[in-house]
């Protein structure tokens, strides 16, 4: 049994220990329920008798006890979550010949605490005129926030209401005295209901829900998910990638979140992970629908529209913004509110662009839906337009400029000093991620293609396709190393010059069409190598380097997602026996983890490690892991019906 459990839906989660409580931590694995970046419980600890309870099994809990003189009763914890927050049932069962009293207890409190705030960094965050309420009503408890407009609460429900409820200067209580007959019972509902946002303080609070009720619901929803056509068991193969799949498509059902579309009705999108990025991310959205859409069309379309709906249409600065770009993150947070981080509505991202276009081809190709394609025409076109202009594609390479007040780096390496030379220096912009080139050009080509096809315009077809042809030409002609086989730079700097770093992006060639077969072929297999593959999976970084580290984020760990954009690669390549070997790691890894893989690996090798080594901050589940499996799945046995 593990110390921690997660509990997603529908944007909210809580993370909780063995036996159900919250404890208030920081750092790498923060605990608490949470909605919209605020921590709504940051305390919500359950005793009896003025006792712990211990775990025997998840949700099976007992006060003290000895061989000789057992506990005298059993507590049985349930918990869901979903959009509205936590429900929970606790029932007692006397397992005595004789009637029982028993004082149950939780002690609660609700800091309100942004995401940003918890991080490891320990950075604080000034909030001018913030003030929290605690009160102890006559049905439960009430947490308030407020700093000027923002508000946030937390309202605890109860049936049967408590007999005692107190506040206090630094957290509240709320108890009740459950008299028991003989070898019987009773039980408690409680809900923590949320509400975050500008005036989120605000409504009426409904009657308190069981958690069974909740989890139903959230389990028939999931089961449509899960269980649609085409399914990957359907495929038959290796079982353990199969139960990956499963585990994968039951994890990316959890992640999705509620934004709005173009018409403001809501759509689920694949929220990027938990704890930190439970929102929408348009790299993440985009990688994880294009790995889902053999088998699941829907997070495609709804990425497709909720991405259109925030795409770029003013010059923001402050924001990264440029019209027709798609945007990287947004945030709903109090912090995000105030712009005291930019992540709001964050368009740093060079390469959510180019793949919104690559998602809207692959959509039309794959459902046979041209809908989506009829609909978007003005934001593909828009997008189309800032590569070709502000991106640099019109003339040179697609390129994204260092924010020092964001993201330094702004492609799916983001983290600082991930884009490097061989010694270790950070890149220096304007910088062309060699991937971000792949991406445009498969951006362009098909662009063309639902331009011919779809929108009726082929003379627009004919421009968008010779400039792809000439990116091609550009690339094989400026990023291969001659000192490295001809291994592709990690990216050019601004001054143009190769950045010499051996590193996995050089994969995402293959996934985008770009390399020739003889060069697409020499990566692949490259990719292959000890110091690239560790067993488990390609590292980001081949290890030997001056920079690498294999518990480095961006510079030595194992991503499975990139992995899964290197397999995809390998077999368009037709390198079906080293597609193989990749997914045998990948698989192997899931297998021991529950067949769920995490956001990130470290980077160690298999030989060394018999077990696959956790980085100790990566997210779990996480979008792109999620859909991992089923990108393998169609590299090693092709998309359903091919």
């Amino acid at each position: 049994m593990t110390d921690r459990r997660l509990l997603v839906r529908r944007g909210v989660f809580a993370a909780v220990d063995a036996t159900g409580d919250v404890h208030g931590t920081r750092g790498t694995a923060p605990d608490g329920l949470f909605a919209h970046d605020a921590r709504h419980l940051s305390l919500w600890r359950l005793k009896a008798d003025g006792a712990a309870l211990t775990p025997l099994a998840p949700g099976v809990l007992v006060p003290p006890g000895t061989r000789d003189a057992p506990p005298p009763y059993l507590v049985l914890r349930e918990q869901a979550v979903d959009a509205f927050g936590l429900a929970e049932r606790v029932r007692v069962v006397n397992h005595t010949a004789e009637p029982i009293t028993v004082r149950l207890r939780y002690l609660a409190d609700a800091d309100f605490a942004d995401q940003f705030e918890l991080r490891s960094d320990g950075r604080r965050y000034p909030k001018p005129d913030a003030r929290h309420e605690r009160s102890a009503e006559p049905g439960g408890l009430v947490f308030g926030y407020r700093r000027g407009a923002w508000a946030a609460s937390t309202t605890v429900t109860a049936d049967p209401p408590p007999d005692t409820v107190r506040a206090g200067s630094d957290a509240c209580t709320a108890e009740w005295e459950l008299r028991l007959p003989a070898h019987g019972e009773a039980a408690v509902t409680l809900n923590a209901r949320v509400r975050t946002g500008p005036d989120g303080a605000a409504g009426p609070v409904p009657a308190p829900v069981p958690p069974a009720r909740v989890a139903a619901a959230d389990a028939a929803e999931a089961a449509e998910f899960t269980g649609a056509a085409p399914h990957p068991r359907d495929r038959g193969g290796d079982p353990d990638l199969l139960r990956a799949c499963d585990q994968g498509l039951a994890d990316l059902a959890a992640l999705r979140v509620p934004v709005p579309g173009p018409d403001g009705a809501p759509l689920l999108v694949p929220g990027a992970g938990v704890p930190w990025f439970l929102t929408l991310f348009g790299r993440d959205a985009l990688l994880t629908s294009l790995f889902a859409l053999p088998y699941r069309a829907g997070p495609a379309a709804a990425s497709l529209r909720a991405l259109a709906a925030v795409q770029g249409r003013a010059d923001d600065p402050a924001r990264v913004e440029r019209p027709g770009k798609i945007v990287h993150e947004v945030r709903r947070g109090e912090l995000a509110h105030f712009g005291q981080v930019p992540y709001g509505r964050y368009y740093g991202a060079v390469d959510s662009t180019p793949l919104f276009l690559v998602l809207l081809h692959a959509y039309t190709e794959a459902a046979g839906d041209t809908g989506p394609a009829r609909e978007l025409e003005g934001a593909a076109r828009a997008a189309v337009d800032w590569m070709l202009g502000d991106g640099g594609v019109a003339s040179g390479y697609l390129v994204y400029t260092p924010d020092p007040a964001g993201l330094v780096n702004q492609c799916w390496k983001d983290s600082a000093g991930a884009v490097c030379w061989a010694d270790g220096r950070q890149a220096e912009g304007p910088i062309a991620v060699c991937e971000a080139q792949g991406y445009a050009y498969d951006a362009l080509r098909r662009t063309a293609d639902l331009a011919e096809r779809v929108w009726g315009d082929p003379g627009y077809a004919g421009r968008l396709a010779a400039v792809a042809d000439r990116l091609r030409a550009d690339v094989h002609r400026d990023f291969p190393m001659p000192e490295a086989g001809g291994f592709p730079a990690i990216a050019l700097d601004g001054a143009g010059r190769r950045v010499d770093a051996l590193a996995s992006n050089a994969g995402h060639l293959l996934f985008s069409g770009l390399a020739d077969p003889a060069w697409g072929a020499a990566i692949g297999r490259r990719l292959l190598r000890p110091d690239f593959f560790s067993g488990w999976g390609v590292r980001t970084l081949a290890a030997g380097q001056r920079p690498y580290h294999p518990l480095s984020y961006h510079r030595g760990g194992i991503w499975p997602h990139d992995n899964a954009v290197i397999a995809l690669g390998l077999a368009r390549y037709g390198l079906a026996a080293e597609a193989g070997r990749l997914t045998e790691g990948l698989v192997a890894a899931a297998a021991r983890n529950g067949f769920r893989l995490p956001e990130v690996l470290a980077g160690y090798d298999r030989a060394d490690h018999p077990e696959p080594v956790p980085y100790p901050h990566a997210c779990s589940p996480q979008a792109w892991a999620t859909a991992t499996p089923l990108a393998l799945l169609t590299a090693v046995a092709g998309p359903p019906g091919a």
